[in-house]
């Protein structure tokens, strides 16, 4: 009886592992820049940068390109009237979903998630999305 008990648990386990074996991620992002940023963001000295560089670029998110418009003239405002982040909730704000890879596509295109500018703008909406 317990051979076959033995036996039994010995398939079961095989099975399991079977099905499991095909299910995985060959990526794991770990994101939680809430405790990692402390000190107050600033939307023109952190976050504008961040858009500046990676974003509001040459058929990107620029005027009459892909929306939002995220020139330094016109990110804020398109940002906040055009329903991309609800201030207080990052991770129910469609530009932070996208950044995470939680969104797809995620951006910057090319690149991914980069775990250090999404802190940024993890903290900064997570503070309230000011226009400070």
């Amino acid at each position: 009886m317990l051979k076959k008990k033995t036996a039994l648990l010995s398939v079961g386990v095989t099975i399991m592992l079977l099905i499991f074996s095909g299910c995985y991620k060959t990526t794991t992002l770990v994101i939680n820049p809430g405790n990692s940023i402390t000190t107050e963001m600033s939307y023109a000295k952190d976050i504008q940068p961040i858009f500046d560089k990676s974003c509001a670029l040459s058929g990107c998110h620029v005027a009459g390109a892909k929306a939002p418009d995220l020139t330094a003239a016109n990110s804020y405002k398109a940002l906040t009237g055009g329903g991309y982040l609800k201030a207080s909730d990052p991770d129910n704000s469609s530009v932070y979903q996208w950044m995470a890879g939680k969104k797809s596509p995620a951006m910057p295109l090319g690149t991914g998630p980069i775990q250090s500018i999404n802190a940024k703008v993890f903290a900064w909406i997570k503070q309230g999305a000011k226009n400070n």
